[in-house]
């Protein structure tokens, strides 16, 4: 996994939305409430690791998660720690900045996380891991988009890259147009397109989360089971971890 795209709407507010391809076999649980290092948050739950890709906090964060660094990597048999836990590290955290200028990544598979932290104004960080060294960067207010380079060969970013502009230079920004590209823009072929099928793998959700003002709109669309589940997250009630 997986697609990745932000954009700034103003103020704090900002949207960010999340393909995640991954094995259909996977096993997930849909974006609910928790709590983890004394921290409320929301995320979809992998229920293998236990970890997440995606994931807001009640520290005014989201963080987000690519697999893969700047080009694809060989696995190793095992790993230190998920990279799904650091997401969840992350969102935790008093500070963000600092928790990444202090962690040791050594042992851990090569990944990309977008961050944004709107607690003194928003910002966007981009993260990147290669197993050698971790390239921590503020990023402007500026539309993007990321492609996990597990997936994605260089041709085929530059591809998706085009698609973007094109199809946000044409459309007005809202959440329907960004949800409507991540799941049906394409050419038809299903190794490229934003939703993807090779097989087992496949594009499997899609998960967005709309900043307006205080509230955070959250959509969440299972696509192998066609279920839609959309959410006003609010961190201000007691959860159950």
């Amino acid at each position: 996994m997986c697609t990745v795209s932000f954009f700034y709407k103003g103020g704090n507010d900002f949207m960010l939305t999340s393909n995640r391809d991954e094995a259909i076999g996977r096993k997930t649980k849909i974006p609910h409430q928790d709590i983890f290092q004394n921290s409320r948050m929301f995320y979809p739950k992998d229920e293998l690791a236990g970890g997440t890709w995606i994931g807001v906090s009640e520290n005014e964060r989201l963080v987000c998660l690519l697999n893969g660094a700047f080009q694809k990597h060989l696995r190793k048999d095992s790993y230190r720690k998920s990279r799904g836990l650091i997401v969840k590290e992350l969102l935790a955290a008093e500070d963000a900045v600092l928790e990444i200028e202090n962690y040791d990544f050594n042992g851990i598979e090569p990944f990309t996380v977008v961050l944004t932290d709107w607690k003194h104004g928003l910002k966007l960080y981009e993260l990147i891991w290669n197993e050698e060294k971790a390239y921590f960067t503020e990023l402007p207010l500026k539309p993007k988009m990321w492609n996990s380079s597990t997936l994605y060969t260089d041709e085929m970013k530059a591809i998706r890259q085009t698609w973007f502009g094109d199809y946000f230079n044409k459309k007005e920004l809202s959440y329907e147009s960004v949800l409507h590209f991540h799941e049906h823009y394409g050419m038809g072929d299903k190794d490229l397109d934003l939703q993807i099928d090779r097989g087992l793998l496949k594009t499997v959700s899609i998960t967005s989360f709309d900043k307006r003002g205080d509230d955070i709109i959250s959509v969440y669309k299972d696509l192998l089971n066609h279920d839609e589940y959309t959410e006003s997250v609010r961190f201000n009630v007691g959860v159950s971890g």
